[in-house]
């Protein structure tokens, strides 16, 4: 990756509900990245003690912004909330839960960065020669994303291995020209849909990714498989 400007800015948003658990070592973990940053926090109406510790946290960082909403509305609704208070030049997202590492920001950044991309997504299914033996994904966590990542590719005319990841890395202009409207995990079938009919270069980058099971607190099921395949054609026709 290139030089960063002196006066680059990264913007991180991160919707966080009930993630006591991961919360500070996710926080640790995008600090520690030696990047000029903000990190948007936006506490989508925790029950447990994740926003006590994020006002804590907004306390000891003056990197660091909280912003909370009184109720849960779902993860769409909580990065609609953080697009909307982004700051940097380019907007990465970044989930609470410790399945993706915040030390692959300089490999989200690169093409952005050369030149050759306006949109990176981070893909957890293009192999890697550097690390072969990365974690992958549960077998049916990896056969939903995929049917999910065939059909939105389907629609939008893409060629992407990874539709559903968390690491979605963009120039902030990118917002100007979309308006989240979904509340829930169909933002990511949504924001694809609506980034495909622009006229940026979008991009896939490998990166690591250590997936949580039901046990651990994932919160992603078959229901939200069903509405991501609906959200796929209903925002392929909605403009």
């Amino acid at each position: 990756m290139r030089t960063l400007p002196s006066d680059f800015l990264l913007t991180v948003v991160m919707p966080v509900f009930n993630e006591q658990r991961t919360l500070r070592d996710i926080v640790a973990a995008v600090l520690a990245v030696p990047i000029r940053k903000e990190l948007v926090l936006v506490d989508d109406g925790s029950e447990d003690a994740s926003r006590s510790i994020l006002r804590e946290l907004v306390q000891r960082h003056p990197e660091v912004r909280v912003f909370e909403h009184d109720r849960n509305r779902g993860k769409g609704a909580a990065l609609r909330t953080g697009f909307e208070q982004a700051r940097g030049d380019v907007v990465v997202v970044q989930d609470a839960d410790l399945e993706y590492d915040p030390a692959e920001y300089p490999r989200l950044l690169a093409p952005i960065l050369e030149g050759r991309a306006d949109v990176v997504y981070g893909s957890r299914y293009l192999f890697d020669d550097a690390d072969p033996a990365r974690p992958r994904d549960h077998f049916y966590h990896y056969f939903g994303n995929r049917l999910l990542t065939f059909a939105s590719n389907l629609f939008t005319g893409l060629n992407l291995t990874d539709m559903e990841t968390c690491y979605k890395c963009f120039r902030r202009e990118v917002l100007q020209d979309i308006v989240i409207r979904s509340r829930r995990f169909t933002v990511e079938p949504e924001f694809t849909a609506k980034v495909a009919r622009l006229p940026v270069r979008i991009h896939e980058v490998p990166i690591r990714y250590r997936g949580r099971d039901y046990s651990e607190g994932k919160k992603i099921g078959w229901r939200d498989a069903v509405a991501a395949l609906w959200a796929i054609v209903r925002y392929h026709f909605a403009r």
